[in-house]
């Protein structure tokens, strides 16, 4: 029976999607898979670009509204639905899951949550080098249209410059969440 591995990507940014990926092994790793955070941009471009090659992944986006509308809990057991069922993960599979808290639904029997699967567990660490830069890639194009937020840096992260620029232009509806303390406060003028 196949591992499904899993990890997210965009948490704790203050605007754009959360995305969750989950991967297949379908063929070997290449090397140097480690966590996403870990290796420098270029080498995390060139890794998804192999990994391609050898897993099958799921993507699971959750939008800035929906995180808003339902909290952040019930947008990662959303993103992780959506990821393993566009994988098309099977209920026996084993999955393992980066962090403590398993977020998949509940049809999935075997699930694992692996504090530092990202760094410990291969299949977890090519969901996660995938899941960044895929999503690195939505906020760069998202910056070509809102070029004041500095998103092709930051990738909706609360940065001092992009706490500048919703100090001085505002927020976004639709990117911007709302429901995070630092937003709102910055949006009431607070």
């Amino acid at each position: 029976m196949n591992m499904v591995g899993v990890d997210e990507v965009g948490r704790g940014a203050w605007a754009g999607p959360l995305l969750v990926v989950a991967a297949r092994q379908t063929s070997k790793l290449p090397l140097g898979c480690t966590d996403s955070k870990s290796l420098t941009p270029q080498k995390r471009l060139k890794l998804a670009m192999l990994l391609r090659k050898s897993c099958d992944f799921g993507e699971g986006w959750v939008s800035a509204i929906e995180i808003d509308e339902r909290g952040l809990a019930s947008a990662l057991r959303i993103g992780f639905a959506r990821a393993l069922s566009a994988l098309g993960a099977l209920a026996e599979e084993e999955v393992v899951i980066d962090g403590k808290i398993n977020y998949a639904p509940q049809v999935y029997t075997r699930v694992s949550t692996i504090i530092d699967a990202d760094q410990s567990v291969p299949l977890v660490s090519a969901a996660s080098i995938y899941a960044k830069v895929t999503r690195d890639q939505f906020m760069r194009k998202i910056a070509k249209k809102y070029t004041v937020y500095g998103f092709e840096r930051n990738v909706g992260y609360g940065t001092s410059l992009h706490k500048q620029a919703l100090s001085k232009f505002g927020t976004l509806e639709g990117i911007h969440r709302f429901s995070y303390k630092p937003v709102s406060a910055l949006r009431l003028g607070v």
